[in-house]
């Protein structure tokens, strides 16, 4: 199946409990107010289902993966807060037509992770597990969140790796009082990434030798430190890859993902857009064999025997 493994779509019920708080995150008719960021005016044909459908069948696509925002910060909101809109996202998303499939995303501000709501989503047809990088920075996050990574572990499911809420930005000069709009994805979004990465690394991938996991945006090319890890004595083994760690393309073109192939290989690199946040993009690595392996063979890797279908 022709896959794009990153893409958002927030269902009515979802978009009406945004629009009932008082407090972000939380949306003002279509303009979303989040912490770390400046009013953003949504625009409404992203979130029209029917439109959405018809976009992904013209770009050719058998399977298109829909996940929560986490910049939106759901996932840290107090369980009471954080519940309603998990739930109301998970069955709006479930219920979204061909060619739309779901990650599942879960609570992290209780004090235990809760995994039954994690098997309740995966059960209903969820293709694996998102996480916020914010999450996953350090040794205890990958420890903390260690019960729901099992969880996926066990059913044979992957995780996505995607940007967490940005924090609130500074002031970058005197003379510029706000960051410009572009700041939170290009500056915290992929500096999350890249720790989130190196984490996995160090603490993730010892716990969980045989999870799948895929990191948003490339991993905010941390793969690419590879020499400089090997320099300050992060390991020596600069030709191993991990035939388990995957990197969705999305924001990134030609020069970027070309450089990543070659510092991990083709078989783990898969198609992804941030649709509507971003466009596709299909790059161009000289053969289409390539663009081939980006958008069916490797996703259907990542995703496992069930290649994404629901039950």
């Amino acid at each position: 199946m022709a896959t794009d493994v990153h893409q958002h779509i927030w269902p009515p019920q979802f978009l009406a409990l945004l629009r009932s708080r008082t407090a972000p995150p939380r949306l003002d008719g279509w303009t979303l107010h989040l912490p770390g960021e400046p009013p953003y005016p949504v625009d409404p044909a992203d979130h029209d289902i029917a439109a959405r459908a018809r976009l992904a069948r013209a770009d050719g696509l058998d399977l298109a993966l829909v996940s929560l925002s986490s910049p939106l910060g759901i996932e840290y909101l107090p369980p009471a807060e954080a519940a309603p809109l998990l739930t109301a996202f998970h069955d709006g998303a479930l219920d979204l037509p061909a060619p739309f499939g779901v990650w599942a995303s879960a609570c992290l501000s209780a004090p235990e992770p809760d995994t039954a709501a994690l098997r309740r989503e995966l059960a209903r047809g969820c293709v694996g597990l998102q996480l916020p990088a914010t999450a996953l920075l350090d040794a205890a996050g990958w420890a903390r969140c260690a019960p729901l990574l099992e969880v996926a572990a066990e059913q044979d499911k992957p995780l996505f790796v995607h940007p967490g809420a940005a924090p609130a930005t500074e002031p970058i000069a005197a003379a510029e009082p706000t960051a410009p709009a572009w700041w939170p994805a290009l500056v915290p979004y992929v500096q999350q990434l890249h720790a989130s990465w190196f984490a996995f690394r160090a603490f993730g991938r010892p716990r969980h030798p045989e999870l799948r996991v895929c990191f948003a945006a490339l991993a905010g090319l941390a793969p690419l430190h590879g020499e400089r890890l090997v320099a300050r004595g992060g390991g020596r083994e600069r030709g191993r890859v991990d035939c388990r760690a995957f990197y969705e393309t999305s924001s990134y073109g030609t020069r970027a993902v070309d450089a990543l192939v070659r510092a991990v290989g083709i078989d783990v690199v898969v198609s992804g857009s941030d649709r509507p946040y971003a466009a596709p993009v299909l790059p161009d690595l000289g053969a289409d064999a390539a663009v081939d392996a980006l958008r069916h063979t490797n996703p259907a890797r990542l995703l496992g025997p069930t290649k994404g279908a629901r039950p």
